[in-house]
């Protein structure tokens, strides 16, 4: 008889073994795959904003009917097929962790809203918005871990979360090729508990999906190159302060708006926005399109280019391309159009990191470009931290590291002053209260159909 009670126990044990090991392997296969998908995002990105720069060189003035036909395309495409795509997706993904139908979760995730946010970011790309792909990335990434989630049946919520928190952190490392930066982002972000932050499965499947990309990349990729550059402690660290307090207060103040805008315009072209938003989009690509060709199309796609011109010192920075890089995001923004913000914030922080540079000869230009970026992109997304270390590893330099965190929480305080709310935290709460919104419209108008099929007797 015991030795039968050892058996069974035995078998017991094997048998859970074996089912912790296929669900591992599953979630590792998941973290493959959204390594694999934003490589291939990635490729399809650079390939569109390469062709819209071929575009805009062969003639300048084609832009002013490519940019608002295409950017009208993309929201009527976003309207009538992939209805939740809009915007950056960082938001979205952090609602879900707050969200407890797990029904809308599958909506919001649903892979189908993954595609139409990789096809539609690719497209604004080829048409020239000042977009990114590494906030759609979150999304997606979440959207494919929400899917092996459901196939292993996963019906525990504190274990849904937490696979949607590793999505969306192992699309920050794959699309970044930066892993240590997906782990961080999922902390200082995304991450809403203990539990979730100390998560084995987020840091295995955010490690995976980084080294992935690196994998297909063909390397240890760095978008910056190695940029080997000092800000030794003393005099050079007034570029620390200058970078700190201006990205604090552009970033701040680019965040405040957005947070607005995401409240609805007001007046007159609030009403267009509303009641057409095709018209509106396409009016914001005629805006586009000019401050195109009067940047002599510097303004368009991610910025990423002109990033790497300041950082290796080919080319100085002006204030005209920051100020018409920062219209050119924010008309990108208002129009509606799936796109992230993080390459573009990246791009005018080195921006305004090559002006401060001007005033500083002592000190190496290089390095105040990397303190520019630091320091805007931590006034905008309020998460030092991330900032710290994205513009860390894409330039493969830690010798600046003490003086990008700095920078980088400088700008938060200051930032802070101009806009006391996270831009993503802000634009998640939008998103949800638009969400409850729709679901209370769904739920009235099923009582009215029953209401309205209901006999005399029935009727209340």
């Amino acid at each position: 008889m015991k030795r039968r009670n050892r058996i069974t126990r035995f078998r017991r044990s094997a048998r859970t073994h074996t089912t912790h090991w296929q669900r591992s392997l599953i979630f590792w296969a998941g973290a493959i795959t959204v390594g694999i998908i934003a490589w291939l995002f990635a490729r399809a990105a650079d390939y569109a904003s390469h062709l819209c720069l071929n575009l805009n060189h062969w003639n300048p003035y084609i832009m002013l009917a490519i940019i608002p036909s295409g950017l009208a395309l993309s929201m009527w495409l976003t309207k009538r097929f992939f209805p939740g795509a809009q915007g950056s997706g960082i938001p979205q993904t952090i609602a879900t962790l707050h969200i407890e139908d797990f029904s809308l979760i599958n909506r919001i995730l649903a892979l189908r809203i993954a595609f139409g946010k990789i096809c539609l970011t690719t497209l604004g790309l080829l048409c020239g918005a000042s977009i990114g792909r590494e906030g759609p990335t979150v999304q997606v990434g979440a959207a494919i871990m929400h899917a092996y989630s459901r196939f292993l049946g996963h019906a525990n919520v504190s274990t849904r979360r937490g696979v949607i928190l590793a999505g969306g952190a192992a699309g920050v490392a794959a699309a970044f090729n930066t892993p240590l930066a997906g782990i961080v982002f999922a902390i200082e972000e995304l991450s809403s508990s203990f539990h979730q932050r100390t998560s084995g499965f987020m840091l295995t499947g955010v490690v995976i999906a980084g080294v992935t990309a690196i994998v297909l990349t063909g390397g240890n990729y760095t978008y910056f190159g190695h940029a080997s550059v000092d800000v030794p402690v003393g005099t050079a660290w007034i570029a620390v302060l200058a970078c700190g307090i201006l990205g604090g207060l552009g970033g701040g103040a680019f965040s405040a708006f957005l947070i607005r805008v995401g409240k609805g315009l007001p007046g007159k072209i609030g009403r267009i926005q509303r009641s057409r938003p095709v018209l509106f989009t396409a009016l914001c690509g005629v805006l586009l399109a000019i401050l195109g060709i009067a940047s002599h199309g510097e303004t368009f796609g991610t910025g990423y280019i002109q990033a790497h011109h300041l950082v290796d010192g080919s080319r100085h920075g002006h204030m005209s391309y920051f100020l018409m890089k920062y219209a050119a995001t924010i008309i990108s923004y208002c129009s509606g159009i799936p796109g992230g913000l993080f390459a573009p914030s990246l791009s005018i922080g080195a921006s305004v990191g090559g002006w401060v540079a001007r005033f500083l000869p002592h000190t190496a230009p290089g390095a105040v470009v990397l303190l520019g970026m630091v320091g805007y992109f931590s006034g905008v997304v309020q998460s030092p931290l991330t900032a710290t270390v994205i513009v860390m590893e894409m330039c493969d330099n830690q010798q600046i590291t003490l003086a990008l965190l700095a920078t980088a929480f400088l700008a938060l305080g200051v930032s802070r002053m101009v806009c006391s709310h996270s831009l993503y935290g802000q634009l998640a709460d939008q998103f949800l209260a638009r969400q409850e919104g729709y679901l209370q419209k769904q739920h009235d108008q099923t009582r009215q159909a029953s209401s309205d099929h209901s006999t005399p007797e029935e009727a209340p």
